[in-house]
């Protein structure tokens, strides 16, 4: 059973100072809360949302059939990470479509929308501009960091930039960086957008369109990596939508494989941001906290004094189940409390979002852990 939330916003006015050069101003960040803040402040759970989520996390809209949030099944009262328990805060982040300052805004020092000229964002742009609104909130230390795979990224690099100001990250289906193969997947989705004849250099607001072929596109080949073979063979498999009817067609959909990611790729060209799109893939791509460190991640983590619980999934060929062992290692090198669990699990890279007993149990242990810390 879903609860109701209502969206929030924040105002800042401060600038905020971005990695890549310069700094936004006048800004504001939408986010939800969900349970209640402890006498303490010692209870409050920050979840970090991947590409295409936003700060609904949780519960439902009132009067809006189908809104529950991207994490509902994890996030709520008696669920895993039980709002009873906990004070969750979810954030959408700068650069989002969702109701954070984006391409889509009003740039005050032009009176013009954003549009292409947004500024690039990174991984830790926004784990500054989150820290700002959980201070403006009132907390000082958060109980967790949590989130899954750009999710992932953002709760590592909270403990990496703000490593006081939380006692656990949870990093669930990420990595420390991504490989060539990411990255070129990442490009390729971006320049079916950037060639879509209706992106205009990014400044398509102006000309009353949205480059839909581009972005149906790029949702597609990343739909493909965020399912594992398995899932794709035992759900579709070879299997025709007319039988066994070939009609030789370059343009008909023929088999069922190519009519669920059609129908993905249309869906998604409805309510996606086209330069948003571009801006987290890039922020994806540009993560790399060892980099600093002439490429060793054990230094790059040394930072670090939260508690972690890292998750992979065996079938996630995205983030594979190597990369969060590469983390553990570096983890354990520098002597951090780290558990570990690699759940076999059919699902792919999604598996983080669906309904897998062993790691929603796996979970739930380790919140009720962090509840006994957190008690007032």
């Amino acid at each position: 059973m879903s609860f109701t939330v209502t969206p929030q916003s924040m105002s800042f006015s401060q600038a905020l100072p971005l990695q890549g050069g310069g700094s936004l101003r006048d800004y504001h960040l939408s986010y939800e809360t969900y349970g209640s803040l402890n006498a303490e402040r010692s209870n409050a759970v920050l979840i970090c949302h991947a590409l295409n989520a936003s700060h609904h996390v949780a519960g439902s809209y009132a009067g809006q059939a189908k809104s529950e949030g991207w994490w509902d099944n994890m996030i709520g009262p008696g669920k895993p990470v039980d709002t009873n328990r906990f004070f969750v805060i979810g954030v959408n982040n700068l650069g989002s479509c969702f109701g954070s300052t984006g391409p889509m805004h009003t740039n005050p020092d032009t009176g013009r929308i954003h549009g292409a000229d947004f500024p690039v964002v990174t991984v830790e742009d926004w784990v500054d501009s989150q820290a700002r609104l959980v201070e403006a909130l009132g907390i000082t230390q958060l109980a967790a960091v949590m989130g899954g795979s750009l999710g992932g990224m953002q709760a590592l690099s909270w403990s990496l930039q703000y490593p006081e100001k939380l006692r656990h990250a949870v990093v669930i289906a990420s990595a420390p960086n991504l490989n060539a193969e990411n990255i070129a997947f990442n490009e390729v989705a971006r320049r079916a957008i950037v060639t879509d004849p209706d992106f205009h250099g990014g400044h398509f607001y102006e000309h009353g369109v949205v480059p839909k072929r581009g972005l149906r596109i790029a949702r597609m080949l990343g739909h493909i990596t965020y399912l594992s073979d398995d899932v794709m063979n035992t759900k579709f498999g070879r299997m025709l939508q007319s039988g066994d009817v070939l009609k030789y067609s370059t343009q008909e959909i023929e088999f069922q494989i190519e009519s669920y990611l059609r129908h993905q790729g249309d869906k998604f060209s409805e309510y996606f941001d086209a330069n948003t799109y571009l801006l987290i893939t890039r922020a994806l791509d540009y993560f790399d906290p060892a980099k600093a460190h002439a490429h060793n991640l054990t230094k790059a983590l040394a930072r670090a004094r939260a508690q972690f619980l890292l998750v992979s999934f065996t079938t996630d060929w995205r983030f594979a189940p190597a990369r969060s062992r590469e983390m553990v290692q570096a983890l354990v090198a520098n002597q951090r409390d780290v558990s570990y669990a690699e759940i076999d699990a059919p699902h792919g890279h999604d598996a983080f979002l669906l309904d897998d007993p062993r790691y929603l149990s796996l979970v739930r242990a380790y919140f009720e852990r962090i509840s006994l810390e957190a008690r007032p």
